[in-house]
């Protein structure tokens, strides 16, 4: 699975037509992500995350680079109630994954997904545990019934800079 999921550029120089709202109850929340972030996975060497988010119309996406090279563009859309979103990554080769659900309760935030292989389904969990606005403990699992998981890869993210917030009209 990808580094922490986190989790996350849409090409908006230019585009910018108002300040971006970290207190909208909608999108507030999703601006977390934005900016630098050291990734230490499993005990191996930290990564560097880096996070250029914007939003566009009710699209907020953040592409993600892992140390220097593109790896996914992450695509928010809010769901039926609040803290709730669909997700879809899109890879730098144009390829779409399935879409996932994000879940935000309070510092919790779940993502959940399945991969349909042969009439076989796997459900996949990460687990996003904020402290504060600077620091992610993050915990992949997956299983084959969704209700027993097993861990696949867990770390931490600690923020090393902010990213600017872009709105565009």
């Amino acid at each position: 699975m990808r580094v922490a999921m986190v989790v996350l550029v849409l090409a908006l120089a230019g585009h910018t037509s108002r300040a971006a709202d970290t207190s909208d109850a909608t999108y507030g929340p999703l601006w977390l992500y934005n900016g630098a972030w050291q990734v230490t996975q499993d005990g191996k060497n930290p990564e560097e995350l880096k996070n250029e988010c914007a939003l566009v119309g009710i699209y907020f996406a953040c592409q993600q680079i892992v140390n220097g090279k593109p790896s996914e563009l992450l695509i928010f859309v809010p769901a039926n109630k609040p803290g709730h979103y669909y997700t879809q990554s899109v890879m730098p080769q144009g390829r779409a994954g399935g879409r996932g659900d994000l879940e935000i309760s309070g510092d919790r935030w779940t993502y959940t997904s399945t991969w349909d292989e042969g009439g076989k389904t796997t459900y996949y969990r990460t687990t996003n545990v904020f402290t504060g606005k600077t620091r992610i403990h993050f915990e992949q699992a997956e299983s084959s019934n969704n209700k027993d998981w097993k861990v696949t890869s867990s770390g931490d993210e600690v923020h090393i800079s902010g990213g600017p917030m872009k709105v565009a009209h």
